[in-house]
């Protein structure tokens, strides 16, 4: 099968996964820290129905496939394709009332992140991409009823000092890990923390120009690379490798703002 043969069931994933999370959004909903006495790591109810819903699809779809989720862990893992899912990535914003979450579901073919999507059903968009192109989809700007599509390009930034930045929070990168970060964002035109998968995909767009982070898990940023890369943009890990795994992870629209903040990064 082709990545373009999979577009619509992911398409029927993200709506079905969006019904289920939408009713627990800006709601009464609790939490539960999952980080056992580190970090607070917040798990709902909503994260837990999702990912149950999009498993059962798959199995039910694609049953010699593979699946690894955030919140119940690896299936059939070493399969030639695999999905890999957030359900909801960005949950601390979730409880918070903010709507920079979205739920992230990839395809991997033999380990290699072949199609991605982002939903952010609350906004009514997703963005989606195969490593050859990228799309955001989502409501009209001057009529809001309507959805419309456009293509996703990066843009062109020449270096740091014309670069805007982005991560989660720096309280979220460890020991000396943060100071190799405060030495690119020092460099930098303009920082914003938050965002989670949204800034990736503002990166896509052409929004922003980096987004640097670390401590993620593969369901973090699969589905990510293939909207980045689609778009024009650049994912590595700081060393340079293959961001599929996760760890610390350096997303560019240009691959010259890359390069610089590699250079800082690894200084």
């Amino acid at each position: 099968m082709r990545p373009v043969d999979f577009g619509d069931f992911i398409d029927e994933l993200a709506t079905a996964s969006g019904e289920t999370i939408l009713p627990f959004f800006r709601s009464s909903i609790g939490a539960v820290d999952k980080s056992g006495g580190g970090v607070f790591d917040p798990v709902t109810e909503a994260d837990r129905a999702a990912e149950t819903l999009l498993r059962g699809l798959i199995k039910r779809s694609f049953p010699s496939h593979g699946i690894i989720g955030e919140e119940f862990g690896s299936e059939n893992a070493d399969a030639e394709y695999v999905w890999v899912l957030d359900p909801i990535d960005g949950t601390k914003s979730f409880i918070s009332g903010l709507p920079l979450w979205g739920t992230l579901i990839a395809l991997q073919h033999k380990g290699r992140p072949i199609y991605g999507m982002m939903h952010q059903p609350f906004t009514r968009e997703r963005f989606s991409g195969d490593g050859a192109g990228a799309t955001w989809r989502g409501p009209s700007a001057t009529k809001p009823d309507q959805l419309v599509e456009r293509k996703l390009h990066t843009r062109p930034c020449a270096g740091l000092k014309d670069a805007t930045i982005m991560t989660t929070h720096p309280g979220l990168l460890p020991g000396e890990t943060r100071e190799r970060f405060f030495r690119v964002e020092r460099e930098t035109r303009l920082s914003r923390y938050g965002g989670d998968c949204y800034a990736y995909c503002a990166l896509a767009a052409g929004h922003i120009d980096l987004v640097i982070e670390s401590n993620l898990k593969p369901y973090d940023v699969a589905a990510l690379i293939p909207i980045i890369e689609g778009a024009g943009g650049i994912v590595t890990t700081w060393a340079g490798e293959d961001a599929a795994k996760g760890g610390s992870i350096i997303a560019a629209g240009d691959r010259r703002v890359h390069d610089a903040a590699m250079a800082l990064l690894n200084a």
